[in-house]
């Protein structure tokens, strides 16, 4: 199966459009345009009003005006100045000024005493207005170069603005006429145009409202954006479906003990979220979920159950964690219950070595370990399974594809859970993982208390310290996380251990502790177990503590220049304290130089410990692009679509793929057809790859 022959002219070379010779191809390619289908989506961001007026005084300057003018009086230049040409419209006089022209050409452009068309920008200058360089010139009834409403299009140094509209009209001109890929009752909902008449629509705007992202060519164009991504996930979410999976059917014999030692009842998202995963884990189609929860929101617990129902069902799981803190924490988290539940837990990280490793990994292999928490190590060829029924990945984003792909080969038919600590925006989590079905943990246990947020400016310093000082004395303690410097960890270093030995002189060597990302594992280890013995009474901490660190009695959190840190990250970092029963407080301490935006943040994280909240107004203020990284998260670079500001799209194009592919799994219907089409059109290779295997 290869491209359709009539998206050919789609795909040609850009030379192959109108006024694009190799050197234009070469500048557009700088802009990551390199065929006509590239250009067709690359629309012109605004527009210049260039309908005609009897006279510069109908508009306000400086402005672009387009006026009929009688050619008055040519002054040459003198010396290093312009050459300037007296003109009059209908009611005033002006000037048109240029510099550097070439021989005669202004005498044969603007002849004395003769009338012509200008458009371009006036602007006053002591007093007299000019317009210099005029964009067009023309003879009165010769004015079809001159558009009513000029668009403007994104250009790279060396491309013009007249280069880049003609090769889009020209692209335009090749494009086919497509079949409807689109829902009929949605389209005629949204009143939307025909794809090929939205496409001339929108690269030949007649006002500013049809720049809009309201406008229906542009909307439209948006949809089919994301309803290809969106398609093309569903078939992926098909794809893993059909697979065979085992069905790993719990029996409660281990999760029963575990529920009944439980100090509290879970919440009903937690037992949702659990009700979820075992009924995918008890089917024979393989488990693909997303458990996504706010902080302290008990996905600890919700993670257990679905292990102990792959022990229960004979097997084996596995918790993959980034970091060798963040393993230790969950092996801490999940021993007491994995005991009284009388299950074989186990830690396999890079620090195992010679025969302790080689034992873990035997055992592994027999079975006897039923389940494993581990870091990147769990990938190591040498790592195999007696029968891994579950893996489940904890902050997916930190590891790559490849590596979440080489966990799906050790169990042939595992079931995969991934969990992320950091709530996602629905438009994010809709691209992300739109293949991917999704459980909400949105209700926090009881016994979390609140935590108090406050604004303190770094020149109270002293105060931040002394309150230190009287909270170390009766027993509590806090955490001190240390600004981001520079770009680099070795600057963060310095920052961390300048403060280090700055509280220490102040509360007492013994006092205050110290972790960052360049210490040896066994240090940082070692740092982290005196504070959660209560050892230590402050821990000053670069952002390695970010998530996952659990220790109850931690509840101050001071974050020096906190207006330097994401949204996300401070909600993290406010979610180490809060833990246990004491009344909790996060200071955020913030910098002379504050911008309106660090403001913002931390005054969103006063109002609110809403995480999805969060995460809305983080993606509102950085962007799809900044949230997580495009290269690292598998996000779309959409060239029309605004994930941002289009999110309600997402969902309608999400319900709509997955209804076309369940009533026409093959894509073979006129629609499914189209479908296919729209999938070329947009280079889904993946999701054409599925169409080739059937």
């Amino acid at each position: 199966m290869s491209r359709p022959e009539n998206l050919f002219p789609l795909f040609a070379d850009l030379t192959s459009l109108p006024g694009i010779g190799p050197k234009g191809a070469q500048l557009l390619g700088q802009m990551k345009i390199e065929t006509p289908r590239d250009l067709l989506f690359t629309l012109p961001h605004s527009g210049i009003d260039r309908r005609r007026r009897r006279s510069i005084r109908e508009i306000e300057l400086p402005a672009t005006v387009t006026v009929e003018v009688v050619v008055g009086t040519h002054r040459p230049q003198k010396g290093r100045g312009p050459a300037r040409i007296d003109v009059e419209d209908a009611e005033t006089s002006f000037q048109l000024v240029f510099f550097h022209p070439r021989g005669d050409w202004l005498a044969r452009t603007l002849p004395t005493g003769q009338r012509r068309i200008v458009s371009g920008r006036v602007e006053l200058f002591d007093g007299v207005a000019q317009m210099a360089h005029p964009d067009h010139i023309a003879v009165p009834g010769e004015t079809d170069d001159i558009p009513q409403f000029e668009p403007v299009y994104p250009l790279t140094a060396g491309l013009t603005q007249r280069v880049m509209a003609r090769a889009a009209i020209g692209a335009v001109a090749v494009a086919p006429r497509l079949p409807e890929w689109i829902d009929p009752s949605l389209k005629d909902r949204e009143g939307w145009p025909d794809w090929h008449d939205a496409l001339a629509a929108a690269h030949a705007p007649q006002s500013d409202a049809d720049l809009a992202l309201a406008a229906p060519a542009r909307r439209r164009l948006a949809y089919d954006e994301v309803f290809a991504h969106q398609l093309s996930l569903a078939m992926i979410r098909a794809e893993r479906r059909a697979r065979p999976g085992r069905a790993s059917i719990p029996t409660g014999r281990l999760s029963a003990p575990v529920r009944a030692a439980l100090p509290f009842a879970p919440t009903g998202a937690q037992e949702r979220a659990i009700a979820e995963i075992t009924e995918d884990m008890a089917s024979s189609q393989r488990m693909n979920r997303l458990l996504q929860g706010d902080v302290g929101s008990g996905k600890t617990l919700v993670a257990l159950m679905a292990l102990l129902a792959a022990v229960e069902a004979g097997g084996q799981g596995v918790l993959m964690a980034p970091t060798e803190i963040l393993a230790r924490q969950h092996l801490q988290g999940l021993r007491p219950m994995a005991e009284a539940a009388g299950v074989v837990l186990e830690i396999l990280t890079g620090r195992d070595k010679g025969a302790e490793r080689n034992a873990k990994l035997a055992a592994l292999a027999r079975g006897d370990i039923q389940i494993l928490v581990g870091t990147h190590a769990v990938f190591s060829a040498d790592v195999s399974f007696s029968d891994l029924r579950l893996a489940i990945v904890d902050e997916q984003h930190r590891f790559g594809v490849s590596q979440r792909l080489e966990l799906g080969r050790k169990g042939e038919m595992a079931d995969v859970l991934v969990m992320t600590a950091t709530p996602i925006p629905r438009s994010l989590s809709l691209t992300q993982y739109g293949q991917m079905d999704v459980s909400i943990l949105d209700e926090k246990p009881p016994g979390r208390t609140p935590v108090q947020t406050a604004l303190v400016s770094a020149a109270k310093y002293d105060d931040v310290v002394n309150r230190l000082r009287r909270a170390v004395d009766e027993g509590r303690q806090a955490y001190w996380v240390c600004p981001l410097v520079g770009e680099s960890e070795v600057s963060d270093l310095i920052a961390a251990e300048e403060r280090f030995k700055r509280l220490r002189a102040v509360l007492g060597e013994a006092r205050v502790g110290l972790v960052h990302g360049q210490m040896p594992v066994a240090e940082k280890d070692a740092a982290m177990a005196r504070f959660a013995a209560g050892e230590t009474g402050v821990l000053v901490a670069t952002t390695v503590i970010e998530v996952g660190v659990d220790v109850p009695n931690a509840s101050i959190m001071v974050i020096e220049r906190a207006e330097v840190f994401g949204l996300a990250q401070l909600h993290q970092l406010r979610g180490r304290v809060g833990r246990g029963a004491a009344a909790s407080t996060c200071l955020l301490v913030y910098g002379a130089e504050m911008s309106e935006s660090g403001r913002r943040r931390l005054d969103i994280l006063r109002e609110t410990e809403d995480g999805f909240r969060i995460a809305e107004e983080d993606l509102r203020m950085r962007g799809a692009g900044d949230m997580i990284g495009h290269a690292q998260s598998g996000m779309p670079r959409f060239r029309i679509a605004d994930l941002e500001r289009q999110s309600s799209l997402l969902a309608v194009a999400q319900t709509d793929a997955r209804r076309l592919l369940s009533d026409d799994p093959a894509l073979t219907s006129p629609r499914g057809q189209a479908a296919r089409g729209l999938l070329w059109l947009m280079e889904h290779d993946k999701a054409i790859d599925l169409i080739r295997a059937g």
